[in-house]
This record gives structure tokens, sequence and C-alpha cells, in this order.
């Protein structure tokens, strides 16, 4: 770590500073032929990338206008396409935003102008999506272009046959002349603890901290690395750096999928996965085979696994290492579990402690706050001390929500801290272990759910009067499951089926409600907050829950009312969520 730190210190501190564009040219240099992205059945060279990222660049550029500094919001899939335009931009200064393509409508007008995205990079697939939001969009002056040789849409340019007409060579170093290690590189989305999607700040600097994750977990420059993770998501993106820097290859498939991840990885020779805890949950479940040993993967690297599912894995694939993360996107600080012990996400002792200023400080989960008192703090919410080496960037256009992740003189006058919105456990050998999140949000299906902006859309039901939105622990199963209280207007009957269409329209699958309970009034504290404590604490159990219940039922595509019968389903895993 400390090695790794002064070569990420030496690196920024020069003028210009090295970005990921310098790392990847480099690397360009060295072994233009190796292979850095293998996709289904297509090989794509690190020259392929550089080549087709300066195409990109110089059409952006002339044709559509881009300049430095500017913001290019990228609504894509998996494809070899994210990584170039993220290099093509790099090569002219702009900064990629990288949008959830789940998100809809309001969700997805906000975090654009959130961003002050300048263009959005998308292709037909989303062809419904963007002709929503189009008359918005034009009304704002944000174009859209699809990376493809036609377009379906009127109003909207298909760019592929003019990048593919385009030039390769390189792109003169003038084009970025004004890039600092502060300058924005990404925005990338997270719920955070309130309200729609925040665009968390990540500089040049951040990025060169990112990209040593798979060298503190031992991945060299032969290992092939399998990427299943949405290139949305941080951690995607983290590996993917990382990957370049170290000069390997990985594997994107189009979508993780249960059925095909160690056929993929046998195919490919994988050596290194990428995970969440979600994935391994999944793999674990599948069906066992006589091959389940047979494979080449030695390490696995990532976060939010459980540890009876951890087990589960090692037991039945063998001796993999694996490398149990903590951290944040928009975090100044994070953990490495590199010696293995199940459960745990790091180990801290007297020199990390002095790498990583961070402390647990007791949390009032009723509150929903830090509680202070004359020592200053105890064990519970994990915050980490903001200096210059170990900034919080905050969030693009949001200065209030920036400031709400601060904490102020916590343990002397005049310093401050970074509040992770996570409780984190410590034991007796400095094991450090995820216990939950607090706030407004629950993770499910891998995905930060912010349960304002469940509210907020479920309000628009014609029936509805007041809604309250919870995470709520199913067994079996990785995060907390949504689940809204509601009180209806007078003398409005509930209708499953059209809150059913209404969800399905507006929100992200991970982010519906799968439970409904209705209340006769919803309890809110002092301050005006709604109580969710006890709500999350009885869960789902009719047998316990005298209110109406109701469960999503996808082949009825309505909601049903919830029986014991479904309970016992849900809890013997009978039945899919």
């Amino acid at each position: 770590m400390i090695r790794l730190g002064y070569r990420w210190l030496k690196r920024i501190q020069k003028n210009p500073p090295i970005t990921i564009l310098d790392i990847f040219l480099e690397k360009v240099q060295k072994h233009p032929e190796k292979p850095l992205i293998l996709f289904q059945e297509e090989v794509y060279s690190y020259r392929d990338i550089d080549r087709w990222s300066s195409q990109v660049a110089r059409v952006l550029q002339s044709h559509v206008g881009m300049k430095e500094g500017e913001t290019v919001a990228v609504f894509l899939k998996n494809v070899p396409a994210y990584i170039w335009v993220f290099m093509g931009m790099e090569k002219i200064g702009c900064t990629m935003a990288c949008i959830n393509y789940n998100i809809r409508s309001k969700s997805l007008l906000h975090v654009l102008s959130s961003c002050e995205a300048k263009v959005v990079l998308t292709t037909p697939d989303f062809q419904a999506v963007i002709e929503d939001v189009l008359p918005t969009l034009n009304h704002e002056g944000v174009r859209v272009f699809y990376l493809s040789d036609d377009s379906p849409t009127a109003g909207v340019e298909a760019l592929l046959g003019r990048i593919k007409s385009s030039s390769a060579e390189p792109l003169p170093v003038s084009f970025r002349a004004h890039i600092t290690s502060k300058s924005t590189s990404l925005y990338i989305f997270t719920s955070g603890t309130t309200g729609l999607p925040k665009a968390a700040i990540i500089t040049h600097s951040k990025v060169l901290q990112a990209i040593n994750i798979f060298r503190l977990c031992g991945v060299h420059s032969n290992d092939i690395i399998y990427i299943p993770l949405p290139l949305y998501h941080g951690a995607a993106l983290s590996g993917v750096v990382s990957c370049i820097d170290i000069g390997a290859t990985f594997v994107l498939p189009p979508k993780f999928s249960v059925t095909k991840y160690w056929d993929d990885c046998r195919k490919y020779h994988v050596t290194v996965v990428q995970y969440i805890g979600e994935i391994m949950r999944y793999v674990c479940n599948a069906p066992k085979k006589d091959n389940d040993h047979k494979h080449s993967v030695r390490i696995a690297v990532g976060n939010g696994l459980r540890g009876e599912v951890w087990k589960e894995f090692l037991n039945r694939f063998g001796p993999i290492h694996f490398y149990e993360m903590y951290g944040a996107t928009e975090g100044n600080a994070g953990f490495v579990n590199y010696t293995g012990k199940v459960g745990a996400v790091g180990r801290t002792n007297f020199f990390h402690k002095k790498l990583i200023n961070f402390e647990l400080i007791q949390y009032d989960i009723e509150k929903d706050e830090p509680v202070r008192d004359k020592k200053g703090c105890e064990p519970g919410l994990l915050v980490t001390k903001i200096t210059k080496n170990a900034p919080f960037e905050g969030y693009a256009g949001d200065l209030q929500k920036t400031e709400k992740k601060i904490l102020r003189d916590v343990l002397k006058k005049g310093d401050c801290y970074f509040n992770s919105g996570d409780l984190l456990m410590q034991d007796r050998e400095g094991f450090i272990y995820f216990q939950d999140r607090v706030g407004d949000t629950f993770r499910w299906k891998g995905e930060n759910v912010a349960t304002t902006e469940v509210e907020t859309t479920l309000a628009g039901v014609s029936f509805i009067q007041e809604v309250n939105v919870y995470g709520v622990p199913v067994p079996g199963h990785e995060g907390k499951i949504g689940m809204a209280a509601m009180r209806l207007k007078e003398g409005l009957p509930f209708d499953g089926k059209k809150l059913y269409d209404h969800a399905k329209d507006y929100l992200p699958n991970y982010a519906i409600p799968r439970f409904i309970r209705i209340r006769e009034a919803l309890e809110i504290t002092g301050t005006f907050k709604q109580c969710k404590g006890h709500l999350v604490k009885e869960g789902f159990d009719p047998a316990i829950i005298n209110d109406p219940l109701y469960f999503l039922d996808d082949s009825e595509k309505c909601y049903v009312p919830m029986t014991q019968e479904i309970f016992s389903s849900i809890t013997e895993k009978k039945l899919k969520l």
C-alpha cells in the first residue's frame, strides 16, 4: 500500500499529471496486439481500442462540437464501445457520465441535468426510452446520438458510419491541455442516502487510486479477468482501469448470466473474477454439475459477499482466494481483506490506521444520526477523515447533499470526516465486518435503492395518499427487498393492477416494491421523517401483521393478496424473487 501510494503521488504531482489515458497509451506502445477485451466472439486489442477511441474523439470534437471540460452521458449496455468512448473522451478532455440503463423518464432527465450533459450517446436498443424524454432534452439543448449505422428516431443522428470513416491517427495533447489531477474524469451515479441518483465526482486523481485494486490482490499481466458487472457501476470501471494498468485482458459479457458463468470462465481461460455478493449467491444457487471444480479461476475480487455464501462457494468450486473489499464510489478510503478471513471486509492494525484515518462511531438508527458524547465517538458508523490526499469531491451540482455527507468536529474542533452511511464492526483481532446501511437506502440485486425516489414515483398513483418505502430482509437473499406501507385516499380502493403497471413503467425492476402494506395512518417523527424501524422489523409475515398485505405476482401482472402459502414459499426459497 505504501509503494502504490507513493507511485500514485508521483503520478498526480507531475505537470501535466499522468492520467489513465497516459497509462493506456503506454500499454498500446508496449503490446499493441495484445487482447484488451474479449466480447462474445470478438477480440479487441489495445491498438483496436486506441484507434476506435481516436476516431470517436475526432467525431465528438469536430462534428458534435464537444469542448474540453464538457460532459457526454453514456447510456449503453455492456459493449466494447463503452471503453473506446471512455478513452476517446479522455483524449479531448471531456467528462464521461455513466448512466444506469435501467432508469427511465424523470430519473433519467434528473441525472442528465445534474451532470450538465451536453450530449447523450446511446443505441437504438433504448429507442422507446429516448423518445419518451426527447422533447424535454431538445428543449434543454441536450443532443442525442446513436452509436449505430442507422437511426430509427427522427431528430437523433446515427454516428457509427461517421466514426468508422474518421481518422484513427493520435490526437495532439493540446486537445486536453487544461486537464489537472483535480479535473473530473467520470460521473458515477449513486443513490446515496436520500432522493434521486447523485452524480459522484470521480477526478483523474481518484481514477489513479482505483487502478491499484488488482495490484493489491496479486493479479498480474498474464491474467484473464472476468467482469460481469454493468459498466455504469463504479466497481466495474475500477476493474477495467485496473486491468489496463497491469496490461491484462478482460472478458466482458453483455450481462451477467448464471447459466453461462462457468462456461465463459472455461471458454476464455479466466483466472480472475470480479464480483458483487449477489452474483456469487446466484452462482451457488445454480444446479450442481460434475465439472464444478474444472476451471482456472484462482482469485476473486469484489464486495458484498455474505459469510455463508463464501463458505459454500469454496466448498463447491475449490480453493479460490477471495479478496473481499469495502468502499463507496464517492468515498475517500476503503479496506481490502487480503488474508481471506471469511466474512471480513478488511483488517486494521497500527500501520493501517496511520495510512487510512477512519473511526467507527456510535449511531442512532431511529434518529438517523451519529451519537456524540464527551469522549467523542463509539463503534458503529464508519467515518473517514477528509485530508489533502484523501479528499471528498462530493456530488455535481448539489452542494447541499455534498455537505450532508460531511461530519464536522468529530474528534476535535475543526476536523472533517466523510460519512459513509454504513455500519461496520471490528473484532478483537482487528478484522472489520460490514453490518448494514443506515438512512434511506437499501441494497437489492446489487443496486442501491433510494426510498424517497420510489416514494415520489408511487405517490403519482391516483388512489395513494401517502407512501413509506423501506427494505426488509428475506431469508437466503443478499440485501433487503422493497416494501411499501401506504395510506389510501378516502373512499378509493387499492388497485393492484394499476399499481403494478405504474411501477413497471416508471421504476427499474430492482426498485419496485415486492410487498405492499395498507395502513390507516403512517407514523412520522418530530422532524416529520417517516418512521421505518418498526415496519422493517415486522417484515412481510401475514401471521403477525393485521394490516392488508399484497405481493407482486409477475405471472398475474398484479399485486395479489399476500397469503401464508406465498410467505412460506418465499422463506423456503421455493418462490424466486
